[in-house]
C-alpha cells in the first residue's frame, strides 16, 4: 500500500513543523522525522492503529503529542492521512473534516 496526505493534513504537518523549528531550530525536523517513522509502519500493516470513528484509525506519535488520523482505501490500495491533530488541543476537530454530509432531499409537492 502507498501513502497519501490530504492537502488538510500537509498544512497540519507544515504549521506543526513551523511551530517547532520556532521554538528550536531542530526541533521541526525532529517533528517530521518522528511523524514520517510513526506512518512508515503503516503500509505493511495498514491495521497497526484502532478506528476512532468510522473507517478512520487514530495512530499517536510517541515523542510528539499528535495523533495521525487515517483511513485504508482497499480500492485504491492507499492509506490516506486526513489529519495530524494535538491530542489535547480539541482533539476530535478533525472529526469534521472527515465526517460524510447527510444527503438531503428536497420533497416537491405534485399537483393531483
Amino acid at each position: 500500500m502507498k501513502l497519501s496526505f490530504t492537502s488538510r493534513a500537509s498544512d497540519d504537518v507544515q504549521s506543526i513543523a513551523r511551530f517547532y523549528a520556532r521554538l528550536h531550530r531542530s526541533l521541526g525536523v525532529d517533528f517530521i522525522n518522528e511523524l514520517y517513522r510513526t506512518v512508515s509502519h503503516l503500509p505493511a500493516n495498514p491495521e497497526l492503529a484502532p478506528r476512532v470513528f468510522r473507517a478512520y484509525r487514530r495512530l499517536t506519535l510517541r515523542r510528539f503529542p499528535y495523533y495521525v488520523i487515517y483511513r485504508i482505501d482497499r480500492e485504491a490500495n492507499l492509506i490516506r492521512i486526513a489529519a495530524v491533530f494535538h491530542q489535547h488541543r480539541r482533539p476530535d476537530d478533525w472529526r469534521g473534516r472527515v465526517e460524510e454530509p447527510t444527503a438531503t432531499y428536497k420533497i416537491t409537492r405534485i399537483a393531483a
